[in-house]
């Protein structure tokens, strides 16, 4: 008897279902998934095109067509989902077009990490300024062995602050007590310098040229624990997107050495 997962699983971040409800968290994850597979082009983004039965039998068989509509209009109507019926060929064909606005959700998880990391934030500022002639504030602890270092030998994190200073061009430091704490929660919880690096990569890509989002190419909105699980994951999506290189077979070659013709 296979009472465990036997098949693709659905996903869901609980940290989505809190902000949108549990039902609308599976819609949209299962919406962006089709709509990162979907060859439907309309307007410069990509579209699917379902009926509320499709989705029921395709997407969500465990609910009902009435659970279904109730969780997309709801999502309609607090803006997570944008859908027309303009693109059908009959006008009288009615079946809903969807998208995800990319741009709300972005908003809402920039949003949802600003209480968290307001004081984060605060404290980047006061150490960006917290200076002693031309000298930055050196910020040491004591290891197991009692003696003390400094961040700047701390390499991990000196090179995540480098790497994002030039791909944002930024002036942030590796001596901030935010800033440090920050990329160390990280790197406690597994992640790796290559990892930060992916994050950094990503946000800077869709970011850095935006007037308004690129504010927020800072550690404490790249760094939080939440956000950086997702634009981890969104780094690897993006990737999984991209076409694989070919790569020819290595040239066959006799060893006669070993008598071989």
């Amino acid at each position: 008897m296979h009472l465990l997962i036997q098949e693709s699983p659905l996903q869901v971040l609980p940290s989505l279902a809190v902000q949108v409800g549990l039902n609308e968290a599976i819609l949209l994850q299962q919406l962006h998934f089709r709509l990162l597979i979907s060859t439907s082009v309309r307007d410069g983004h990509k579209w699917i095109c379902k009926t509320y039965e499709e989705w029921k039998n395709e997407e969500c068989p465990f609910w009902s067509v009435d659970t279904i509509k109730r969780a997309i209009r709801r999502l309609e109507k607090s803006g997570y989902i944008l859908s027309t019926d303009s693109y059908n060929r009959m006008k009288m064909d009615k079946t809903k077009w969807y998208r995800i606005n990319y741009e709300k959700l972005q908003l809402l998880m920039v949003q949802d990490a600003m209480p968290a990391t307001a004081q984060l934030a605060e404290e980047e500022m006061q150490d960006a300024f917290s200076t002693e002639g031309n000298m930055p504030l050196t910020i040491t602890k004591k290891n197991k062995g009692n003696k003390k270092y400094t961040v700047e030998n701390d390499l991990d994190v000196v090179s995540v602050i480098d790497y994002l200073n030039t791909k944002a061009n930024k002036q942030f430091r590796a001596t901030s007590k935010a800033t440090a704490r920050l990329v160390r929660g990280r790197f406690s919880e597994g992640y790796t310098v290559a990892d930060f690096k992916k994050v950094i990569d990503a946000k800077a890509e869709e970011w850095r040229d935006d007037p308004y989002w690129q504010k927020y190419l800072r550690p404490s909105t790249l760094f939080n624990a939440t956000n950086f699980e997702n634009y981890l994951e969104q780094s690897r999506e993006l990737r999984g997107s991209e076409p694989l290189e070919y790569s020819p077979p290595e040239p066959f070659k006799l060893d006669y050495s070993k008598g071989e013709v």
